[in-house]
């Protein structure tokens, strides 16, 4: 199982895609970054000055914190994109390419290809989150400095105290990597159903950005829908900068993502293992 693995993750780190991902979070927090501390205080002072009238604001508010907060919820989007990029076809891919029959000839079991795969993938999602973290938290920290939280939400502001905020963003993350998990073993399913190399990966993409779309508006007939999207769960990590934490609905939809990874495994075990290989 171990080789399996090892294979795998070979396979991804040679196709020039999986580099995609570490290009664009480079970029995108660099610019991010480049443009808070160019602009930034001006930037925080319009938004803030509505609040001044009837709150009094100390300290540093652009802070690596901030700044880490605001890249992450930029990046909502786009990290299930880039996770579908190299997870939605790592089988109909080797399909796609004839070798796929070669991989079983192998004293391995169907069901161990599957779960070597699933593993390679979620050490690519771990890598991606490791740079963003590593860019995110650790970048803005060095260039703004530490400092209290402050986040506006549509009915509230929340301040979080400095020595307050470190293990919330280390708990986001691991909810986050949680989240891409789902994303991978959803890429991972669909690619088994198909011996296009492409459609498992557009049809990821067009998925999620469908249910975010849902998931978005606040409209009553949506309101019934939400709750069987998976994306409803994905952006949790918010929640921990709550305060306090609501930690009933963490445990909740932490469980129902852990249930979404395990039901698109089962899935695409479950069909892999009766699929006619053809190439």
């Amino acid at each position: 199982m171990y080789a399996l693995i090892r294979t795998e993750l070979y396979k991804i780190a040679k196709r020039p895609r999986s580099y995609i991902g570490f290009v664009a979070i480079l970029l995108i927090v660099f610019i991010i970054e480049f443009a808070l501390f160019i602009d930034g205080a001006s930037y925080i002072e319009f938004i803030f000055q509505q609040l001044e009238s009837f709150l009094s604001i100390e300290g540093k508010v652009l802070n690596g914190y901030l700044v880490c907060f605001i890249i992450l919820q930029t990046l909502i989007i786009q990290m299930p994109l880039l996770v579908a990029l190299v997870t939605g076809d790592v089988i109909s891919g080797e399909a796609a390419n004839g070798t796929l029959r070669l991989l079983l000839t192998r004293p391995v079991s169907r069901t161990e290809v599957v779960m070597a795969k699933y593993i390679a993938g979620s050490f690519y999602v771990l890598l991606l989150l490791l740079l963003l973290g590593a860019l995110a938290l650790g970048g803005s920290l060095l260039l703004f400095g530490e400092g209290d939280l402050i986040i506006l939400k549509s009915e509230t502001i929340i301040v979080l105290k400095s020595n307050d905020v470190l293990w919330r963003f280390y708990a986001a993350f691991g909810i986050a990597f949680l989240s891409l998990s789902v994303v991978s073993s959803f890429s991972l399913m669909l690619s088994c159903f198909t011996d296009n190399s492409i459609g498992p990966i557009i049809l990821t993409m067009a998925v999620i950005v469908i249910f975010t779309i849902i998931g978005s508006f606040d409209l009553p007939l949506f309101d019934h829908i939400k709750p069987f999207l998976f994306t409803s769960y994905m952006i949790v990590w918010r929640n921990m900068f709550d305060q306090p934490v609501d930690w009933g609905i963490m445990q909740t939809s932490i469980l129902i993502l852990i249930l979404h990874i395990i039901l698109f495994l089962g899935v695409s075990i479950y069909y892999f293992n009766r699929k006619d290989i053809h190439s």
